[in-house]
């Protein structure tokens, strides 16, 4: 069965509290921003862009089944880690839910806390965008 979006954040937190400084948890990050599959160039256009990022974060939507998957990409090796672990939460999870979701692992795990404003500001952009797909469905 699918894991909910509490039950991913669980498992999340799990996974960061296992690394021991944020050096560790910089490069997990990285990590996790390398494993997202390729996203197309057709896609690369203003619609996609995530407003008030530094850097450039592109994130696309499909609808299949009444449940939401995201194809995201960026163009720095941190910012593509957060948005990889943001569509790890949300996707494959109905609409409904992503526009009511409390992402209390992002304190949890210290993200808000070790982040830099700009790169803390971008992260909750990238929030509103995907909770934006949803509540436009």
């Amino acid at each position: 069965m699918k894991q909910n979006i509490e039950e991913i954040q669980k498992e999340i937190i799990a996974e960061f509290s296992e690394l021991t400084d944020w050096e560790e948890k910089f490069q997990y990050l990285i990590e996790l921003g390398e494993e997202l599959p390729p996203f197309p160039n057709e896609k690369r256009t203003e619609e996609y862009l995530v407003p008030g990022c530094q850097s450039r974060v592109w994130v696309a939507p499909k609808l299949t089944e009444g449940k939401l998957e995201f194809d995201a990409d960026s163009d720095t090796a941190l910012t593509k880690g957060l948005i990889a672990i943001l569509i790890r939460v949300f996707s494959g999870q109905s609409p409904e839910d992503i526009a009511n979701a409390s992402l209390g692992f992002i304190e949890e795990v210290g993200l808000a806390k070790f982040l830099s404003i700009s790169r803390r500001n971008g992260l909750f952009s990238m929030v509103q965008k995907l909770k934006g797909y949803a509540e436009k469905v």
